[in-house]
């Protein structure tokens, strides 16, 4: 059962009063408020951890990927964004995960009334499955044991692929990877003779599909 998980970025942004620094009486710091919303992110991502999660890829997460705010050392920052990143599984989804962080900030906000903060979901990616049980997962798993002698493993991956775009608009689509490490690395590389072995797989595969008997 091949999956990709959705990724789903989320931007809160908080504004408060700023100030001169001499007059701690008139500014409120927007920096330190988010702070108070942060802590309350870093719970939620402990809560999904702890969850039944998904039987192939586990749970989901959340995290503060950046953070910007204030305008020089002697103000108090009237503005601060964050950035944040909730990997999500099936099941989930960006309004589901705006709905989260929305909840954060009213906890915030009956915790101290001047928080005043909002959110938007600025990216999503669709969740992708495909049951180990459709004809093109039973072509794929024929083809790649013709090609290597072994059955594949059905896995579950916590990152977005492509084909969760055929997925989405009803192109079954399942992946088959060549071996290789360092990926988004400064050293990057693949493994040729798996390049070859992955060019019979699909070949094959397209051939099953296709009701060929091949060569």
């Amino acid at each position: 059962m091949p999956c990709a998980q959705r990724v789903c970025v989320a931007r809160g942004r908080v504004a408060w009063r700023g100030g001169h620094g001499s007059r701690p009486d008139l500014g409120v710091d927007a920096i330190a408020q988010m702070g108070r919303i942060l802590q309350r992110v870093v719970g939620l991502d402990q809560k999904l951890r702890k969850g039944s999660g998904h039987p192939l890829l586990g749970t989901g997460s959340i995290h503060a990927s950046l953070i910007e705010g204030g305008q020089e050392w002697s103000t108090y920052p009237a503005r601060c964004l964050a950035r944040l990143e909730r990997r999500t599984i099936p099941g989930e989804d960006g309004a589901s995960s705006a709905r989260e962080i929305e909840e954060l900030i009213a906890d915030a906000h009956l915790e101290d009334s001047a928080v005043d903060a909002s959110v938007d979901v600025s990216l999503e990616r669709a969740a992708s499955e495909v049951g180990a049980d459709n004809p093109v997962s039973r072509a794929l798993a024929e083809a790649a044991t013709a090609a290597t002698g072994n059955e594949p493993e059905a896995i579950g991956v916590a990152y977005w692929m492509d084909m969760a775009l055929l997925n989405e608009a009803g192109i079954p689509t399942v992946a088959f990877r060549s071996f290789r490490r360092g990926t988004h690395a400064d050293v990057e590389w693949v493994d040729l003779a798996s390049v070859e072995t992955c060019v019979r797989v699909y070949l094959r595969a397209a051939e099953i599909l296709c009701g060929g008997s091949g060569r």
